[in-house]
């Protein structure tokens, strides 16, 4: 009796194998949607797996769709070296697909992301206005128009901060001709910030120290107009009270 229920068993199991190995392949249609799904409920990384997939059947017609969805889901996950290299392939492969400005502003995005805080190299900085002036050159009428602009402004902002500590560190370092060249691209810019007034207020001691009397009132003078209440606008009052 044990004999003939183990070959029962047996069939069974051989039968059930049987079954599983002819079951269909599932359409690029089919994995699609649940790529959507997951995608969705914000499983990006499931997602990711399966438009990674079928973005490689290049006999897909769902391959452009795809490989734009997985450049997607390396961008809200944070992967924006992943994302942008993504997004170049997909406009690359599909220059006339009706997704290509989504890609073009995603690609800015990602360099803007990419990019380090002002104390650091700013070479992302630079690559993400480029960016974002390719896109606003491309695509005039772009609802995202002011976003790119705004995002341009950010970026340059960066740029600024980045001067102005180049020349506190050489301020510190006792290299005052390279710290007023970093000072002075600051102030030239006629910003009405904290940037601005702090440049103004050591362009004016630097000059003071060089015995650049001229210059140094100059500076004091722009300072006290535009930041009267300033904290550095009183100190450097106070310095040049008692000459």
């Amino acid at each position: 009796m044990k004999r003939y229920l183990y070959l029962i068993l047996v069939i069974v199991m051989i039968f059930g194998v049987s079954c599983s190995g002819n079951k269909p392949e599932p359409t690029a249609e089919q994995k699609l949607a649940k790529a959507d799904e997951f995608f969705a409920r914000g499983k990006y990384a499931k997602a990711a797996t399966i438009y990674d997939e079928i973005s490689f059947e290049r006999k897909s017609a769902a391959t452009a769709y795809a490989t734009v969805r997985l450049a997607d889901c390396y961008f809200q996950q944070n992967k924006f070296v992943d994302a942008r290299l993504k997004y170049q392939q997909f406009i690359d492969a599909f220059p006339d697909h009706t997704n290509v400005s989504d890609a073009y502003y995603r690609i800015a995005v990602c360099y803007f992301e990419e990019s380090l805080s002002p104390h650091l190299d700013q070479y992302e900085t630079y690559l993400a206005i480029d960016a974002f002036g390719n896109f606003i050159d491309r695509y005039p009428r772009d609802p995202r128009f002011e976003q790119a602009l705004e995002y341009i402004r950010k970026a340059q902002y960066k740029l600024i901060e980045k001067n102005y500590l180049n020349g506190y560190i050489y301020y510190k370092m006792k290299d005052y001709s390279a710290a007023l060249m970093y000072f002075e691209e600051v102030t030239e810019l006629g910003n009405i910030d904290e940037l601005d007034c702090k440049s103004l207020y050591y362009s004016a001691l630097l000059y003071r120290h060089q015995n650049n009397t001229e210059e140094a009132q100059k500076k004091y003078q722009i300072l006290a107009s535009r930041y009267p209440n300033s904290k550095q606008h009183l100190k450097l009052k106070k310095k040049f009270e008692k000459k």
